[in-house]
């Protein structure tokens, strides 16, 4: 047998030549594929200008939407989700005081009949959740439905009969105490359910932290 022995030279120019030709199919096949792949379309400020003077654009920040949900939506669909938004900032509103209030009052009623389960006995925050009885949810829906139903908190007109600067003003004051208390009732749930898990954790004995006034 023989056996060829090559310079090292070769041998190295030889995959340098190899190694070049498969980087030149490579790129031509990519080529090709750009060639057919369909031209990227620039994003358009339309919905941006469109939605940029609706009331909750505030200063410093301006229309904020990170999450680009008004990104070529008509104005039917935005004003559907300022609506979701305004009810989530009254929900989160009562949640934040339902926290609250229990801290520093209760009705001192019974929940049941039978008079074995009172107000006073229930814990706040989570806890509450398996303390309370069947009959104390029945009255929450039962309030909540009636809320939704009635309308309870608009005025007899059914319209807030004001001024266009006052009344977007007071629109734009709900916004903002929605998002303030959306972001509250979070925090409130995260301390509380850590609190649930480790007992003392923040070496604190009354729920609301950050009210301390609330227990004097």
């Amino acid at each position: 047998r023989w056996v060829v022995v090559l310079p090292i030279e070769i041998i190295d120019q030889v995959l340098l030549s190899a190694t070049m030709m498969k980087l030149a199919v490579l790129a031509a096949m990519a080529g090709s594929a750009a060639a057919f792949a369909p031209a990227p379309v620039g994003k358009t400020t339309t919905h941006l200008n469109s939605f940029e003077d609706e009331i909750g654009a505030l200063p410093p920040v301006g229309f904020w939407d990170p999450a680009a949900l008004s990104d070529g939506i008509s104005q039917e669909k935005f004003d559907e989700y300022r609506l979701a938004e305004l009810k989530h900032g009254r929900v989160a509103q009562l949640a934040v005081l339902g926290y609250i209030a229990p801290e520093t009052y209760r009705f001192g009623y019974d929940l049941t009949p039978d008079g074995l389960v009172n107000t006073n006995d229930l814990p706040n925050g989570i806890a509450a959740i398996n303390a309370l009885p069947f009959l104390g949810w029945v009255q929450i829906i039962a309030f909540v439905g009636c809320v939704e139903t009635y309308g309870w908190f608009t005025s007899p007109t059914g319209v807030l009969d004001l001024p266009d600067d006052i009344l977007a003003k007071r629109q734009t004051a709900e916004l903002q105490h929605g998002r303030l208390a959306m972001l509250a009732f979070l925090e409130l749930i995260r301390h509380d359910s850590q609190n649930l898990t480790v007992p003392g954790f923040d070496g604190y004995d009354n729920l609301i932290t950050g009210l301390p006034f609330i227990y004097n």
